[in-house]
């Protein structure tokens, strides 16, 4: 019902009474969001007055008309953004938008009673301004939600943008001053440059959250990000990563300016995690000298044709061979350990020892000769042949 015979010039005094009235009406809705809705206390004042303003002359407009504009007619967009950037919830957007129109709502039943409008009219204009609701509190809600996510696409860029220049040693003083206040790192603390990588079917994204989740569960600061399908980022201290499917490096704890040398370390020990394929987070402590074995491939291969190739024309006697020399130096070179774990006599394992020596002409007992053996049997356990890719 867009209009009535005979209504048209009492609808327009009751429109220009409650023009009269729009700012007295807003002074009271702001105190009512203030009090009611807290996250609205942080929007400025003149930016809630020019919102309800174009609110007020809307609701005039329909109900001058008695039509509700399309849902596109909404320019909504720069209130949601701003609400997004000032931490509204869409919730708190919504109620506080209800509350506008339910002002607007009494206002005008009020002054439709005191100058005696059709009853008819007044209830088609009542629908129209409940019609107006539901239009505009859809329209709120998508482009709050678009705006939900423009941001945290932002702050996702933004995020990796900053950690990719911490991590690679390219921010100047007051740009990791400035990020880590962002981003609430603390300048004063030590951290650890990690880079993980999922296995099996978690992707990078989930592997992130998870390590976040596991960083704020224990207290741990942290600030993470994936690029090129690994998750990268400093944290204050090793993550508890449980039953999570990931191989990862972690470097030494140095202050944010040196991450990028953490952040190297971090990489070469994910490197050689790989290699062995190993899974967890692993730090120098944790791997030792065996990052040197995958760092040295030409003298890996150099002891492993001098300490375990020549076992190989023994056939399957040279793996057993292989097998007790790894027992003797594993267990302190206590045979009779050896034996036990092998469910052998002990002077077979004393017989497989004296044909190892005999076919390396190596002696056991020399000390370089357990470095070299043990150098070579790590290099035997990679994953991929001695520098071959990790």
């Amino acid at each position: 019902m867009s209009g009535q015979p005979g209504a048209a010039a009492p609808l327009e005094r009751l429109i220009a009474a409650m023009a009269a009235q729009q700012w007295q009406v807003g002074g009271r809705l702001h105190a009512d969001l203030a009090d009611h809705i807290p996250s609205y206390r942080v929007v400025p004042r003149e930016l809630l007055d020019q919102i309800w303003h174009r609110h007020f002359q809307r609701a005039l407009a329909v109900l001058r008309d008695g039509t509700v504009p399309a849902p596109e007619d909404f320019d909504e967009a720069e209130v949601a953004r701003d609400r997004v950037s000032r931490g509204v919830p869409l919730s708190d957007g919504l109620r506080a938008f209800r509350r506008a129109l339910s002002a607007i709502r009494d206002l005008f039943i009020a002054e439709a009673a005191e100058a005696g409008l059709d009853p008819a009219l007044i209830v088609d204009r009542t629908k129209c301004l409940w019609e107006l609701a539901d239009v505009a509190s859809l329209q709120i809600a998508a482009v709050h939600r678009q705006a939900e996510v423009a941001s945290a696409l932002f702050d996702a860029r933004r995020r990796a943008g900053f950690l990719r220049g911490l991590l690679h040693g390219t921010l100047s003083a007051a740009e990791i001053h400035s990020g880590a206040a962002i981003y609430g790192l603390d300048l004063a603390r030590p951290y650890r440059a990690l880079r993980a990588v999922p296995y099996g079917n978690v992707g990078p994204d989930a592997l992130e959250r998870a390590l976040d989740s596991d960083c704020r569960r224990n207290g741990r600061g942290a600030l993470l990000t994936v690029l090129d399908e690994a998750v990268v980022g400093v944290i204050e201290g090793k993550p508890e990563t449980g039953d999570l499917e990931v191989t990862a490096g972690l470097g030494p704890p140095t202050d944010l300016g040196a991450a990028h040398r953490s952040f190297r370390a971090a990489g070469r020990l994910l490197e050689v995690a790989r290699a062995y394929g190993l899974r967890g987070v692993y730090d120098l402590g944790d791997l030792s000298w065996r990052v040197a074995v995958v760092a040295e491939p030409d003298l890996a291969e150099l002891l492993l044709d001098r300490y375990l190739r020549p076992l190989e024309a023994e056939g399957e006697f040279g793996a057993l061979i292989e097998e007790s020399v790894r027992g003797y130096l594993e267990k302190g070179r206590r045979i009779r350990e050896v034996a036990r774990g092998a469910h052998v006599h002990v002077n077979t394992v004393r017989y497989r020892l004296r044909r190892f020596e005999e076919l390396t002409g190596t002696s056991l007992d020399a000390p370089d000769t357990a470095v070299e053996l043990s150098w070579a049997l790590a290099a035997r356990e990679l994953r991929t042949p001695p520098g071959g890719p990790a």
